[in-house]
C-alpha cells in the first residue's frame, strides 16, 4: 500500500474521480460537475494504491486559516475493514499537520460515524441531511 499527494488533472486524480463516483455518487444517483471538480485545483488530494491501482481516496479543502475539511472519503468495497481508511485518515491528519494546519472538520454519514469516532473525531451538533444522506459535522484537533 502507498500513500501519496496526487496532482489534479492527473491520471491518478481521473482514478479518483472514478472511484469517488462509484463509491459516493452513484449510489445516490449523482454525478460531478466540471465546476466541482474545477473548484478541487487547490484541495490537498490523497491516493491510497497497490501498483497503480487507486484503492483508496480523500481530499482536504482549506475553510479557514488553520482548517481544513475533510471530503469525499471512499475505499474500494471488499477492501473496507481491512485498515485502508485508517491509513488513509492518518496520512491527510499528517499532511495537515505538517502543512500547519490546526484542525480537521468534515460533514460525516451517519453511518461511518463509529469509524470516526475511533479515530479521535467528535460529533458537534445535531444530525442533517446533505446529498440525501444523513450526517453530523464532526472534527478533530491536531
Amino acid at each position: 500500500m502507498a500513500l501519496k499527494l496526487i496532482d489534479h488533472g492527473s491520471k491518478e486524480y481521473r482514478q479518483m474521480v472514478d472511484l469517488r463516483l462509484q463509491m459516493l455518487r452513484k449510489p445516490l444517483n449523482l454525478s460531478f460537475t466540471e465546476e466541482e471538480l474545477e473548484k478541487e485545483k487547490n484541495d490537498i488530494l490523497i491516493g491510497c494504491f497497490d501498483d497503480d491501482r487507486m484503492e483508496g481516496c480523500c481530499l482536504l479543502t482549506q475553510t479557514e486559516p488553520g482548517v481544513v475539511r475533510l471530503r469525499q472519503m471512499a475505499v474500494i468495497s471488499g477492501l473496507q475493514g481491512k485498515g485502508l481508511g485508517r491509513a488513509l485518515m492518518q496520512f491527510a491528519e499528517n499532511v495537515a499537520r505538517d502543512m500547519g494546519y490546526k484542525k480537521i472538520t468534515m460533514h460525516a454519514r451517519k453511518t461511518a460515524l463509529g469509524f470516526y469516532e475511533k479515530l479521535g473525531y467528535r460529533a458537534c451538533g445535531d444530525e442533517f441531511i446533505e446529498v440525501t444522506v444523513p450526517h453530523y459535522e464532526m472534527q478533530k484537533d491536531l
